[in-house]
């Protein structure tokens, strides 16, 4: 019995310090008095896990503020240098590594186009692993101060018991269980957090973006393909195997275009950015990037066939958001991602009126549809949230291991 009194007490120690330090991250700079407020915790324990954070390094005094009539207030704030995050996009034309510190600043980042070699598997490690040494490298920085390495990738995860364990089945760049997290923990010992692209972009967005706030929303990446993160009461539905979210390979036309993923009619084959250049008749050696710019100011230069395509992809995309609010009738629907940032801005009001023709109306009134607020880069910055995500949730603890624990992280 006292083995097991000995367990909840030191596992209650745990769950504050988790809370109070998760708290004063996305709600902070704050007072002692603040955060006893916020929490519920007790006077003592406030003071008690506050003391341990600054003994710690954790946590960091950011100033004062006067009180009536007593003694200024001491504000608190998460110590942004006390470690850093490191955040990989492996997108369709790039791989992209960024260092942040705990503020999510980002210190360095290097890009590396995939070029010719496109997805093999080997060409993808290896740019990730040097993508790697080149932002410690570029930002002076000891590499022990690294909490973790977050990555986002295209497809299905399949979470093994550590990041090592990862294995990714990406239909649509030709991966078919590949042992990622084992391949990368080869040539790094830092802790690694796979996991897709999408849903990093969601919990980029549901912490610090359009999502904020939010308790059930769907954050929509559009790029050369189409995904999806579904938010349920806070937290990224994965359904069976982490699957869920596959929202581009939804049917959109029966028997329709071929998509990338070998069926026919799926979203992403209408309204991907590989699919915006396809249709336009578009070669898109210069890049999907310039393809979709240039369909856009030949639409803003009255070409009819541009127009009329842009037209189609508002009604498409509205169509496949209807879906998306008569599934799940979230609170909030937010469109991101590279190619969805570029065209939201012309497309938004049309994209509107074809979700609400399409959808049920009562789900819909209750639903707003608005674009992401992260940039382009926000799937970088989402990988970023994965060690993030384990170091609050671990109270501040130093995560131990070259694999650490990548088991889903729990949305704020």
């Amino acid at each position: 019995m006292a083995e097991r009194d000995s367990r909840t007490v030191r596992d209650l120690r745990r769950g504050n310090r988790s809370a109070l330090l998760r708290h004063l991250y996305f709600e902070g700079p704050l007072s002692r008095q603040e955060l006893a407020r916020d929490t519920g915790l007790s006077t003592g324990s406030i003071s008690n896990v506050v003391s341990e954070l600054l003994a710690d390094g954790v946590v960091e005094e950011a100033g004062s503020v006067g009180s009536d009539g007593g003694r200024p207030r001491i504000m608190l704030k998460v110590a942004p240098r006390h470690g850093l995050l490191v955040g990989v996009d492996v997108g369709e034309t790039r791989v992209r590594v960024a260092l942040f510190d705990l503020a999510l600043t980002e210190l360095s980042s290097a890009d590396r186009p995939l070029a010719d070699s496109g997805h093999e598997v080997a060409t993808v490690v290896r740019l990730v692993l040097d993508g790697l040494s080149a932002v410690l490298r570029d930002a002076r920085v000891d590499p022990a101060l690294v909490l973790g390495v977050g990555i986002g990738v295209p497809g299905i995860v399949e979470q093994g018991t550590d990041g090592s364990g990862a294995v990714v089945h990406g239909q649509t760049i030709g991966w078919n269980a590949v042992p990622l997290g084992a391949l990368l923990a080869e040539g790094t010992r830092l802790p690694l957090h796979i996991d897709n692209g999408a849903i990093t972009l969601g919990q980029a967005e549901m912490w610090f973006g359009a999502g904020r706030g939010a308790r059930n929303a769907v954050i929509a990446l559009l790029g050369s393909g189409v995904g999806a993160c579904v938010v349920t009461d806070g937290k990224p539905y994965r359904g069976t195997g982490t699957s869920a979210g596959e929202w581009g390979h939804t049917t959109l036309q029966v028997g329709g275009r071929r998509c990338r993923c070998g069926a026919r009619g799926c979203l992403e084959a209408y309204v991907g950015a590989e699919a915006l250049a396809e249709r336009w008749g578009v070669h898109t050696g210069a890049g999907e990037e310039a393809a979709v710019g240039a369909l856009l100011e030949a639409a803003g230069s009255g070409d009819p066939a541009a127009v009329t395509l842009l037209d189609e992809t508002a009604e498409y995309l509205g169509a496949g958001i209807a879906d998306l609010v008569n599934l799940f009738a979230p609170e909030r629907i937010v469109l991101c991602g590279w190619a969805g940032l570029m065209i939201g801005p012309r497309l938004l009001d049309a994209v509107r009126t074809a979700a609400a023709a399409y959808a049920l109306h009562r789900p819909f009134a209750r639903t707003s549809v608005e674009l992401g607020l992260l940039g382009a880069d926000a799937v970088t910055v989402g990988a970023a949230t994965l060690p993030l995500a384990r170091f609050l949730d671990a109270g501040g603890h130093p995560l131990v291991g070259s694999a650490a624990d990548s088991a889903p992280s729990r949305q704020r």
